[in-house]
């Protein structure tokens, strides 16, 4: 049962839809409305990932600032079974050179098993290379299981809180933020 963390392909859209949507319906269960998770199309959302990744085959390409977003997935006995992408931060009271975990999720299944651990340490590690000094990340305010996770990996709230309405109902978000440091 080898983890393999690798750059995503176009090959691997419907595979990371299934990941992110599975992973939205467990892990906002009764934080989100549950229409509103039961309405998420893997098809729909395989299309958009698509749509992003067919300008430049493979795991990177790049947004409005000409930055670099970078797709990762993690892969186990041929399946993948988790994926997540960093890029430049978005919000404009964070320095430039700092840069942003947008997505981070795992099959359920696999909660717990090192997979959500080495893609995080994945991301961190490239985002690294790629000279950000500072990986920001939004999570859901009442997500504990989360928030634990992400401080075990070395991230804090920063201080930044903000709305998020989901199908009407808001489910405030709160930032976290880790240093980077090149080894050596």
């Amino acid at each position: 049962m080898r983890l393999l963390v690798r750059a995503m392909t176009v090959a691997d859209c419907d595979a990371v839809a299934a990941v992110r949507i599975g992973g939205w319906r467990w892990a906002y269960a009764g934080m989100m409305p549950q229409a509103y998770l039961d309405a998420m199309s893997v098809e729909e959302d395989a299309a958009r990932q698509r749509d992003r990744l067919t300008d430049t085959e493979g795991a990177e390409n790049t947004d409005s600032t000409n930055r670099t977003v970078v797709n990762l997935v993690a892969q186990r006995d041929g399946a993948v079974v988790g994926w997540g992408c960093f890029g430049p931060r978005r919000d404009q009271d964070v320095p430039d050179t700092a840069g942003e975990l947008y997505a981070l999720y795992v099959r359920p299944e696999h909660a717990s098993t090192g997979v959500g651990r080495a893609l995080t340490d994945a991301l961190v590690e490239r985002a690294t290379t790629d000279g950000f000094d500072r990986l920001v990340l939004w999570v859901l305010e009442e997500n504990a299981r989360a928030r634990r996770f992400y401080e075990k990996a070395g991230f804090l709230p920063d201080g930044a809180r903000e709305p998020f309405d989901v199908g009407g109902v808001s489910v405030p978000e709160v930032r976290y933020a880790r240093s980077l440091t090149r080894a050596g």
